[in-house]
């Protein structure tokens, strides 16, 4: 059987862990907003990158090492803020925090995270707490307390999320948390609103409606560059005009995703948008490529096009599934023979040298 080979590629994981997952949560993970347009065109996207490779460079071996928010990492990947890590595995949070720590990559902890932050920083990864605006600003102030207490190396505020996307897969489903699930970091994570199933009803949209300030601003982003002394890094960013007013209210990195798909349907495929946002920030602030990035040759694409890393999301939640923390362990390990394998190709002897490399198709 397919599960009894060892996987040769982060596809394998979403295929296993369909045959695991209950129906409704494996849409809620892998589903993206309305027609699911942008979902789609994000690999598509990618897929028409065709990066130009070096030969006769001399690369015996390739060091993937790279410095992101100035501290050095293993590779040029970071796990991306996932929403309810324990409706895949038990694990969880713990589970895919602890792979990241052993693959010396960061863990981005997401507000809506199934497991408290101050237990997720304590297996000793290096995590970047991922905040969403709550509509209580008192609510922010102690969030921000407790994640500095934490010990979190960055703040990563999403902007891309005034509500929730309409999710056709989860109205259909009526999706809900189950009662053992909750918004650990919330003073409301067991709120009825989050497990309380009804027809053609997204309990998880109507919680995060009731929960998130859909009215955020820059001079918002502004006050909390003036509350946090950590490295700030805004997520959610398409158009280049955003990217160089996330530079000029004082963030260190911006993220240029639309959300898996998630959001906006219609939106751009985010690789689309990198090199334009690349060239807007100059040397401004760092880019990170978020949205559709499902292996190494993906991950070079990226370093091409002028990112200094990447997020990946949806194929460690499959890893998770799969096999908790193991699995995840597994796939960030793939994940890093991938992409040595892809810079040697290259002629790259490590991701700097990839920012040398021509593109083509990458409009």
């Amino acid at each position: 059987m397919l599960t009894d080979l060892p996987a040769v590629s982060l596809d394998d994981y979403a295929e296993r862990a369909r045959a695991v997952l209950p129906p409704d949560v494996w849409d809620y993970v892998g589903g993206g907003s309305a027609a699911e347009v942008t979902l789609a065109a994000n690999r598509r996207a990618l897929d028409r990158v065709a990066v130009l490779p070096r030969v006769l460079r001399g690369v015996g071996s390739v060091d993937l090492g790279t410095r992101l928010l100035g501290r050095p990492y293993a590779m040029p990947v970071g796990v991306a803020p996932m929403a309810y890590q324990r409706l895949l595995h038990p694990d969880g949070e713990l589970g895919l925090a602890a792979a990241a720590g052993a693959a010396g990559v960061p863990y981005l902890a997401s507000t809506l995270g199934s497991t408290p932050i101050d237990q997720v920083t304590r297996v000793g990864a290096d995590v970047w707490f991922q905040l969403y605006w709550l509509r209580d600003r008192s609510l922010v102030r102690d969030l921000l307390d407790r994640v500095v207490a934490a010990g979190c190396r960055a703040l990563v505020v999403t902007v891309d999320v005034p509500v929730l996307g309409r999710r056709p897969r989860d109205l259909r489903n009526a999706f809900r948390l189950p009662d053992d699930v909750i918004a650990a970091n919330l003073p409301d994570g067991r709120d009825a609103l989050a497990h309380t199933g009804a027809p053609g009803v997204s309990a998880i949209a109507a919680h995060t409606a009731a929960s998130f300030a859909p009215a955020l601003r820059w001079a918002d982003l502004a006050w909390l560059r003036a509350q946090v002394d950590l490295p700030l890094v805004v997520k959610g960013v398409l158009d280049p005009r955003d990217a160089v007013e996330a530079v000029r209210v004082g963030a260190d990195a911006v993220v240029v995703s639309n959300h898996g798909g998630r959001q906006l349907d219609g939106a751009p495929a985010s690789v689309t948008m990198l090199p334009e946002v690349v060239d807007a920030v100059g040397d401004g602030c760092q880019v990170l490529l978020d949205s559709g990035i499902r292996g190494g040759t993906d991950v070079l694409r990226a370093l091409a096009l002028g990112a200094a890393g990447v997020l990946v999301g949806r194929p460690l939640l499959w890893a998770l599934a799969v096999g908790g923390r193991s699995a995840a362990r597994d796939a960030l390990a793939l994940l890093a023979a991938e992409l040595t394998d892809a810079l040697t190709l290259a002629g790259c002897a490590d991701p700097t040298a990839a920012a040398e490399l021509r593109t083509l198709g990458a409009g």
